[in-house]
């Protein structure tokens, strides 16, 4: 394909423009779509002919930036999008005839510096700050969604017909198809999807994809969400990563699993080690620990986030760790060698993917540095410990509401600095709101539990 540019230090590009150009041409793409994502992790684009495809790719693609929540004022508005050409991709569920294409772009302001209101952006500083360590974060996460019906107006529901468990196939699984049409789909888009399965509640699904470095993972989260909601909808299914969509059921997590890299080695691995963890997993683990009651306003960031952080339905809510059993916030998974790793189990499908990412990895780094210990390891099923025992282990509770998080993330000066004052400032203000709108509404449970009696 010719020699590709250069995208940073000792790493070159899969695609050159003249690449693009001509794939556009001989696939018969018609549009493309310049992707860039906001920062509540909502994927937006300006869609372009084919005809335009040289201007985006030299970067002269405007839009405007007061028209997306949490960006800039209107007196700053213009900003400009430049692609990643390694995104590019075509979308597999569109017509084969005036084909479809993506790009994810950066978000650059007119005098060419980089929008620091860009998510993208806060995630790439904090892993070139991990470069110069010596360091690649990998990051390996395990999606879960539900597939609901929709009724006679193509509008979602959370009704299902489906009573389906922990790896039910069909006839039980009635989203099997659609979840195998989903994996294709990926697969087509180069997705390298690991396994995929039914999850413990009815309608309930986990699609989980290989682990690889930290931004194309960000980018290949926000495709999947994109892919799942689309494919569901051919099926006349609603795909839904909203955390807790029902009462009395397990709720949607997304579990990250994280390791570090150098000189091609996974760093976390030592197999002289108890738990075959090296020195610097556990600092990484030490630093993630200090900082998780803020970290978890980013990876938990809906009101509805915290009715999924309950206890009884295998989501954590107590900060402790474990190489042992599943209950514990952090969880060493029982596998060694390169495949060594920590799974953050707390984080939800709602969370903006490059800043979850930035925090935990922010986190991390600064134990490495600061070499904080974690505490020991609880290695009895957390949920059954008496306050006294927990009390005395010094197990802490992760932020029981999105407002406990939100404070916990405003105190958290490292957390602060690592998303800067746009977007701290921005996000904080704005979640806020969710919350304070959520506090003045009436809720049915409220209607059923007052209004007879009192």
């Amino acid at each position: 394909m010719g020699v590709a540019k250069q995208k940073g230090k000792g790493i070159m590009s899969k695609y050159t423009k003249k690449d693009i150009i001509r794939l556009v041409e001989e696939e018969d793409v018609q549009f493309i779509r310049l992707q860039f994502t906001d920062i509540f992790g909502n994927l937006k684009n300006v869609a372009i002919t084919s005809s335009q495809l040289g201007r985006a790719l030299d970067n002269k693609c405007m839009f405007d930036g007061s028209a997306i929540e949490g960006f800039v004022r209107i007196e700053e508005s213009d900003m400009y999008l430049y692609p990643d050409y390694d995104s590019f991709a075509i979308f597999p569920w569109r017509p084969q005839q005036g084909k479809v294409a993506r790009l994810i772009c950066d978000v650059y302001r007119p005098n060419g510096q980089q929008f620091e209101g860009d998510p993208r952006y806060i995630l790439r500083t904090v892993v070139r700050e991990a470069a110069e360590m010596g360091y690649i974060f990998n990051v390996g996460p395990e999606c879960e969604f539900f597939l609901f019906h929709t009724d006679e107006n193509t509008l979602p529901t959370t009704f299902t017909h489906e009573e389906a468990g922990y790896f039910d196939l069909g006839p039980m699984d009635f989203g099997e198809n659609a979840r195998r049409d989903m994996v294709m789909t990926m697969e087509d888009m180069g997705f390298e999807i690991e396994a995929s399965h039914h999850e413990i509640s009815p309608a309930q699904h986990e699609i989980d994809f290989h682990y690889d470095e930290a931004m194309k993972i960000a980018d290949q989260i926000q495709t999947f969400r994109l892919a799942v909601k689309t494919i569901a909808k051919r099926h006349g299914l609603h795909a839904t990563f909203m955390p807790k969509p029902k009462y009395g059921i397990n709720g949607s997590g997304m579990h990250i699993n994280m390791s570090l890299s150098k000189n091609g080695v996974n760093i976390f691995h030592k197999e002289e080690d108890q738990y075959g963890l090296s020195q610097e997993a556990y600092y990484f683990i030490g630093g993630l620990m200090k900082h998780i009651k803020g970290i978890t306003a980013i990876t938990n960031p809906l009101v509805n986030s915290y009715k999924r952080l309950v206890p009884g339905f295998e989501a954590p809510t107590f900060i402790a760790w474990s190489a042992q059993n599943r209950s514990p916030l952090i969880r060493i998974p029982a596998i060694g060698g390169e495949e060594a790793r920590i799974e953050l189990r707390s984080p939800d499908p709602t969370a903006n993917p490059y800043l979850a990412l930035a925090v935990c990895l922010k986190a991390g780094l600064e134990g490495i540095k600061e070499k904080i210990d974690p505490p020991s390891s609880v290695n009895r099923n957390i949920f059954e410990l008496t306050d006294a025992e927990k009390k005395e282990l010094k197990i802490e509770s992760l932020p029981s509401t999105l407002e406990e998080a939100l404070i916990e993330l405003e105190n958290d000066k490292l957390l602060m600095e690592t998303l800067g004052e746009h977007i701290s400032e921005k996000y904080i203000a704005a979640k806020r709101d969710e919350w304070n709108q959520y506090c003045a509404q009436v809720s049915e449970w409220e209607i059923n539990q007052y209004l007879n009696k009192f």
